[in-house]
């Protein structure tokens, strides 16, 4: 089903001229391995960036130190300032980047499960939180993958 979806994607947004670029921290490069799966996906799909340290997501996205501080790596400001620098490094048109966590483990305020999103495009960048529960870390990540790919569908199917 991810890898239908990731076709989808490639082929909308080869329509539409677009490319695409992902910041992933809980997914460690799955959305990245679902879009280039795909045969061709080259021209559509120049780059996506692993930033699991709140260092890395400083240094390669630009996320302000104190967006970490405040609102910690798995919040929905985190992961909007890491979609809109992913978008700026690559200069892509589309931006997904996700922040969760995965588990074992997690707290009271945010607990196994919980992954954060964000979709940058032009001049306008959307975020949600989605609760999957606490499925297992393998699981949470390819939920949120599959998320975080129909994030990116969803985007490209509107005109």
């Amino acid at each position: 089903m991810t890898e239908v979806l990731a076709r989808d994607i490639l082929m909308r947004a080869r329509d539409r001229g677009v490319t695409v670029t992902t910041a992933e921290s809980c997914t460690g490069g799955m959305v990245s391995a679902a879009l280039t799966d795909v045969a061709g996906s080259s021209d559509i799909f120049h780059r996506g960036v692993v930033t699991y340290s709140n260092a890395a997501k400083q240094e390669m996205l630009g996320v302000h130190a104190e967006t970490l501080s405040v609102h910690g790596a798995v919040s929905e400001e985190v992961v909007r300032e890491m979609a809109e620098g992913a978008r700026r490094a690559a200069e892509a048109d589309f931006a997904v980047a996700v922040s969760g966590v995965a588990g074992p483990g997690g707290s009271e305020q945010k607990p196994e499960g919980m992954v954060c999103f964000a979709l940058a495009r032009d001049g306008e960048t959307l975020t949600e939180t989605v609760e999957f529960g606490a499925l297992g870390r393998a699981n949470v990540r390819m939920a949120a993958t599959h998320h975080a790919l129909e994030l990116l569908h969803d985007a490209l199917a509107e005109d």
